[in-house]
């Protein structure tokens, strides 16, 4: 058995209110800002290889009031972490000791994700990383799954495919992996036990 983890919602506890309850004073314009303007049909471009510089301008083109507001989001984007889950990292330790290989398959932005391992080395722990934003792919699309398969040389009926979102353990299971929606990293640990 092999081990295909997301991160964010899987170890990672990010999200962009965290920073911005801060920033917006009342929380319907916090609320208006992360829903209409940074949301998360504009994050996802960058997830999928954009440049923050471009999403900049073509954010602050069509939203010139929020200017200082757009340009805060990825200049502060580690400042989005609530925290880790241990639980999550604690799993990966244990799998690694009993010699499970552990890879990573993650939407995230790749000048956001660049240097991550040495702020969180329990990175390090993985045999490998895909990362969207590198690879120019995002999950859902199957084209990154099977980049997946082909790089970490997986067979998905004997691999634990690991998300917190419905849509990409969907696409996992047309693939043929054996899959976690994990709405609670709190359980991560029985839902693994499972399959080891």
């Amino acid at each position: 058995m092999k081990f295909l983890f997301d991160l964010g919602g899987v170890f990672f506890d990010w999200d962009p209110h965290y920073f911005y309850k801060d920033v917006f004073t009342n929380k319907k314009d916090r609320e208006n800002f992360l829903n209409n303007i940074c949301n998360d049909e504009w994050n996802i471009k960058q997830d999928a290889g954009r440049l923050i510089k471009d999403a900049e301008i073509d954010l602050i083109k069509n939203f010139p009031d929020y200017k200082d507001k757009i340009k805060l989001y990825y200049k502060n984007h580690h400042k989005m972490f609530r925290k880790i889950f241990q639980n999550s990292v604690n799993i990966l330790n244990k799998l690694k000791d009993k010699k499970y290989k552990c890879y990573v398959l993650s939407n995230w932005s790749w000048e956001t994700f660049n240097g991550m391992n040495r702020k969180y080395p329990f990175l390090n722990k993985f045999d490998g990383i895909i990362i969207s934003g590198k690879e120019k792919l995002v999950k859902p699309d199957l084209q990154i799954y099977k980049l997946a398969i082909d790089r970490f040389n997986l067979t998905p009926e004997e691999t634990v495919f690991i998300d917190d979102k419905k849509e990409n353990i969907e696409a996992a299971n047309k693939l043929g992996f054996l899959t976690i929606h994990l709405t609670d990293p709190e359980i991560i640990n029985q839902e693994i036990n499972r399959f080891i």
